[in-house]
């Protein structure tokens, strides 16, 4: 998402927008739904496994969240920095609502700081430091609804660092009868997890890689709390897809792409949708090629071969690795090329030629 373009698609929404910072606490405040109060008016943060422990005036890792007096403030309510329709399949989501389009969301700020972001433009800068609109739930929800947009995305940045935001739009989206998908790192604690899965229809986790020593490197994170969401969201029974951008010589490797699909199969279960995507030089690693083709076919077989129904390769369009394949006898039920549905088969969520049922969510 280019911060650049985002305002064409605001026409109608709202008021001229502002610079962010014009009204830093005012109306985008609002107070942050998990902290805890300690010693001289401290605050320790229980949203994301970072554990920030903040004290008065100043911020979380997130840079949007603040410590005002002892109170933990949120600064980006409503305070949106992107806005979009978008169709379903560029989040990606392959098994929600194929064909269908999705008003996508976005402010300031991440919990992580990726090297390979393609989005750091937003979400490595705080709120003031990011020209923003106005875009309130109701006003979300409500343009939605009048661009008949079948969900709301929360994407670009990381919507777990506008939590309260995200969890008012996903309500006020419902009342309407508009659906809500996360797009995210999965870097979140359980109970805010747990608190925000009945709100939303779908799950997006980005899965960086199946090492510590990636996340610790090149995301400033962990691994292990990102296969807990994994965990938690599928006991949940919230529809969940995964990404796994293949950067050359750092998350390739045979042996950990085995062991990766080996865990989605053993903890997930073989029919969570799998997406392997092409990385492309950007932000802070430059020094890396794009990442071929060959590399990308060898982490289908490899996860074909480990038990996954369904893999998808990304950024590589027209090789016929976004179709949609029956499992059962091999029918091509949904033919994409790039973020375009061309054609698509199933019968109320089964294939036509075996009645085998397709996992998903398809109406």
């Amino acid at each position: 998402m280019n911060r650049r373009c985002f305002l064409s698609g605001l026409a109608g929404l709202a008021a001229a927008p502002a610079f962010a910072g014009d009204d830093e606490h005012g109306r985008f405040v609002r107070e942050a739904k998990y902290w805890n109060p300690i010693e001289q008016q401290r605050v320790a943060c229980t949203l994301c496994p970072r554990g920030c422990e903040v004290a008065d005036r100043e911020r979380g890792y997130c840079g949007v969240r603040e410590n005002v007096g002892g109170r933990y403030v949120t600064l980006v309510y409503g305070r949106a920095v992107a806005a979009n329709v978008d169709p379903i399949e560029k989040k990606p989501l392959f098994h929600f609502l194929p064909g269908t389009t999705a008003f996508s969301i976005a402010t300031a700020g991440c919990n992580m700081e990726c090297k390979f972001c393609q989005n750091w433009d937003i979400s490595q800068f705080r709120p003031e430091q990011i020209r923003s609109t106005d875009l309130f739930p109701t006003d979300v929800a409500a343009a939605a609804r009048g661009r008949s947009c079948a969900s709301i995305a929360y994407t670009y940045s990381e919507p777990v660092i506008f939590y309260e935001y995200m969890l008012d739009s996903a309500i006020e989206g419902h009342r309407l009868g508009v659906r809500s998908v996360m797009i995210s790192n999965g870097y979140i604690l359980k109970e805010p997890l747990l608190e925000l899965l009945p709100r939303l229809d779908a799950v997006k986790v980005d899965l960086k890689a199946f090492t510590d020593t990636f996340y610790q490197k090149l995301c400033a994170g962990k691994l292990q709390p990102v296969l807990d969401s994994l965990r938690w969201i599928k006991e949940q029974g919230t529809w969940l897809e995964i990404v796994d951008l293949i950067l050359p010589t750092q998350n390739d490797g045979e042996g950990e792409i085995l062991a990766l699909s080996e865990w989605i199969v053993d903890e997930l279960g073989p029919d969570v949708p799998v997406h392997f995507s092409q990385f492309h030089p950007t932000y802070r690693i430059r020094n890396l090629p794009r990442t071929p083709v060959s590399t990308l076919e060898r982490c289908y077989r490899i996860a074909k071969n480990a038990g996954l129904n369904f893999v998808y390769l990304g950024n590589v369009p027209g090789l016929g690795y976004e179709n949609t394949l029956c499992p059962g006898c091999g029918t091509t039920l949904i033919r994409r090329v790039g973020f375009t549905v061309l054609s698509n088969t199933l019968k109320e969520g089964a294939c036509p030629s075996c009645g085998r049922a397709i996992p998903g969510v398809w109406s």
